[in-house]
């Protein structure tokens, strides 16, 4: 059972995040690529509510089952750009950044900067935090998976 419902009780905090989700839309991140950090990070931090809404999304705007179902295991499915592999790495360190040392190695920025210029860069980082954000609220409130209309 959802324990509150955040975006009533702070609505003016859900009207920021959503102006970053619309700052995302306009900006030069391919929005497959942003469909795909959205699930990936997701997964990584349990969100049910996010994982399912967010395949639905995806599948909605013409991304295939492949994609989806292979997310979780992109390393070793053949499915991905070069591009959205550097950005779906960037998206794992930055969203497990305590799990090493080094949270956001070099390499792992490298690349990312390799495939993306930086207005892209820019872009995949804030979108990156803002599913962090959402994740956030959705596993601490416990929202209910299906339930975003």
């Amino acid at each position: 059972m959802q324990r509150m419902n955040v975006a009533a009780a702070a609505p003016k905090a859900y009207q920021s995040l959503y102006g970053l989700e619309r700052f995302l839309r306009e900006s030069a991140l391919p929005q497959r690529t942003l469909h795909l950090i959205k699930l990936r990070a997701s997964q990584i931090n349990g969100c049910a509510f996010c994982v399912e809404m967010h395949s639905h999304e995806a599948k909605k705007e013409g991304e295939t089952d492949e994609r989806l179902f292979t997310v979780a295991a992109w390393r070793d499915a053949p499915f991905y750009t070069d591009a959205e592999r550097a950005a779906l790495a960037l998206t794992e360190a930055s969203t497990r950044l305590s799990d090493r040392p080094d949270p956001v190695p070099d390499e792992v920025w490298q690349e990312a900067a390799e495939h993306y210029d930086e207005e892209s860069l820019a872009a995949l980082v804030v979108a990156i935090a803002t599913i962090n954000a959402w994740n956030r609220i959705s596993v601490t409130t416990r929202m209910v998976p299906g339930s975003h209309g």
